[in-house]
């Protein structure tokens, strides 16, 4: 079970690899500021993960109009990521937990993926400025995507 709505979210500083080179991500850097959602998706040069970040890509500004930062969190190095940002022309800024302390903080592992390892569940969050969990959900299977809906709903509130 992902950590339950009106809970607290468990602050975190990831690795992105920007164009100035790596940088720290701290998410209490965006209490009191902004809203953010965390995208958690299971490994970087698959279908459905390239699916995803593309499309959230494309929309980005209606995530920003509505006040909100885009993360998106995989288990993946942030040189893996940066390629494939690069490749498939994803914009949102990806952060690297290839240690898993933040995937398993938001009680999102994903045991055993395909038989390679554990890996995020595909889950979404909104966290508000106040830095309390608005909206939850981890989808069924790795291959369905979070209700974007359903995010842009909380958003909106």
């Amino acid at each position: 079970m992902p950590l339950a709505v009106g809970t607290v979210a468990p602050d975190f500083t990831l690795k992105s690899m920007t164009a100035e080179g790596l940088k720290d991500i701290k998410l209490s850097a965006n209490f009191g500021a902004k809203r953010t959602v965390l995208l958690f998706f299971p490994l970087a040069f698959t279908g459905t993960c390239t699916q995803e970040l593309c499309d959230i890509s494309a929309g980005f500004g209606d995530y920003a109009a509505l006040g909100a930062t885009v993360y998106g969190i995989s288990v993946d190095s942030p040189f893996a990521q940066a390629a494939w940002a690069k490749e498939h022309k994803i914009t949102v800024p990806l952060l690297s937990d290839l240690n898993k302390t933040v995937t398993k903080a938001y009680d999102v592992v994903f045991p055993m993926l395909a038989g390679v390892g554990d890996t995020s569940a595909r889950a979404a969050f909104v966290i508000g400025k106040s830095g309390k969990i608005r909206y939850a959900e981890v989808t069924a299977t790795p291959k369905d995507l979070p209700n974007f809906a359903a995010i842009k709903a909380v958003l909106a509130k």
